[in-house]
């Protein structure tokens, strides 16, 4: 257990989602941010519906998880339509008053002096759960951090719904015991806008204090593995084959380079269906792009798949990586321009509105594309990839700003004074009674 620097007594935090599990934007950064608590004196402890922490810091309810039975059938019938059926609405009152009881459960179990809630109270992929912390967040005055990686206006999907007035009350909740923090610029004035909340920005970061280390052993057969042959470039599409991801961009790209290349998707489809990755397919066979879905063999741990294969990290492709391609047409941040700015890859990127905003006027040097691939776009990938002392320059440049505005020193920082404001005995005062 770690102690408080400030009073000397042991403070507990408690994250709160769907899932901490996987390599997902939401369970990495929560990750960070854990590991800036724990250094400052913090216990960390989980609750969600899919978690793969430490057993003996964690809470498991299956009803927090999006993809549960009950809480996919919600989900179908509050968004897309106008109207709900009286027994949608029994059926979000029940399941809110149960995760409620389980998060009461867990604040007791663990002591939680502090709640952490990770976009559960941000995106309504779980109404019950989001109604349930909001509920025990104004019966208990808890101090509260609510970290929003995407709002529902900012996705289409939820635009239409016949949930209006739980979206209002929980997503999210407007009560004088949370801090929201958002992730962009964009986030913070919509929010205001919007909801009346004021919030503060604390954007994505990677650990740039600490350079990765060169491919270990393990990775030598990552090119074999992933079906290229040693003349052939490896293009990685770091993401989920989602609609936003604007993948089609990467194939014409892949396309126009004209060169032998395969292009490799990291993740499946995940929670937005398969209709788009059968587009993606028949984009590919129509272009003749080598597209590979490796899925299968990319996981957040390494291992064994069950017909005998290795699996590898995404940490472990990306150094084989001759370009990465992030066109999306719309992210919340930008996880996957970080990472390839840390592994030192070119990146081919598409000018989303969160990039243009937050993290292009920074200078970084991408290939940069407007909404489709130009031939001057072409022609600069070209250069990188013969000419290596241009390459090289471009990335350390990189990384040197990434340095300068994405670390672990600007999440340190911020974490800190959060930390200061949401427990009084850094301020002098005694800290939050117990439930």
């Amino acid at each position: 257990m770690s102690y408080c620097g400030y009073c000397s007594k042991e403070h507990n935090v408690g994250f709160i989602s769907t899932r901490f599990a996987g390599t997902d934007g939401v369970s990495l950064e929560a990750e960070k941010w854990a590991n800036i608590f724990e250094k400052e004196g913090l216990n960390c402890f989980y609750f969600a519906g899919e978690l793969d922490r430490d057993p003996a810091r964690q809470h498991l309810v299956e009803e927090a998880h999006f993809q549960h039975n009950d809480i996919k059938k919600i989900t179908q019938n509050c968004f897309g339509v106008n109207k709900r059926d009286r027994a949608t609405t029994k059926l979000i009152q029940r399941l809110s008053h149960y995760l409620k009881d389980q998060l009461y459960k867990f604040i007791s179990k663990y002591g939680i002096d502090l709640l952490v809630a990770e976009n559960c109270l941000t995106i309504p992929l779980n109404i019950p759960l989001g109604i349930a912390l909001t509920e025990l967040i104004s019966e208990t005055g808890i101090n509260t951090i609510a970290h929003h990686h995407d709002f529902y206006w900012e996705r289409q999907q939820f635009m239409v719904n016949a949930a209006w007035e739980y979206l209002n009350m929980a997503f999210p909740p407007h009560l004088p015991s949370i801090h929201h923090v958002v992730i962009n610029t964009s986030a913070d004035s919509q929010l205001s806008l919007r909801s009346g909340i004021s919030s503060s920005i604390i954007p994505n970061v990677m650990d740039f204090e600490n350079p990765p280390q060169p491919p270990a052993d393990y990775t030598a057969d990552v090119k074999s593995a992933l079906g290229l042959k040693s003349h052939e470039l490896l293009v990685l599409q770091p993401t989920r084959v989602v609609k936003r991801k604007g993948i089609e961009h990467a194939i014409e790209f892949v396309h126009r380079l004209g060169a032998r290349a395969k292009l490799i998707i990291s993740h499946a489809s995940g929670d937005e269906g398969h209709s788009y990755e059968r587009r993606v397919w028949e984009y590919s066979r129509m272009l003749d792009v080598e597209t590979v879905f490796v899925s299968d063999i990319i996981n957040d741990k390494r291992g064994i798949t069950k017909d005998g294969r290795k699996i590898y990290t995404l940490n472990d492709i990306y150094p084989y990586a001759d370009i990465v391609t992030y066109p999306s047409n719309f992210e919340g941040f930008g996880n996957a321009f970080l990472e390839a700015v840390y592994y030192s890859k070119p990146i081919l990127v598409n000018n989303y509105s969160i990039y243009s905003t937050d993290i292009r006027p920074k200078g970084f040097s991408v290939i940069e594309i407007d909404g489709y691939v130009t031939r001057s776009a072409i022609q600069l990938a070209k250069k990188i990839l013969r000419d290596e002392a241009f390459k090289n320059k471009m990335v350390r440049r990189n990384y040197e700003l990434a340095l300068r505005h994405f670390s672990y020193k600007i999440l340190r920082h911020k974490l800190k004074a959060l930390i200061a404001d949401c427990l009084p005995c850094r301020l002098g005062f005694m800290p939050f009674e117990k439930i």
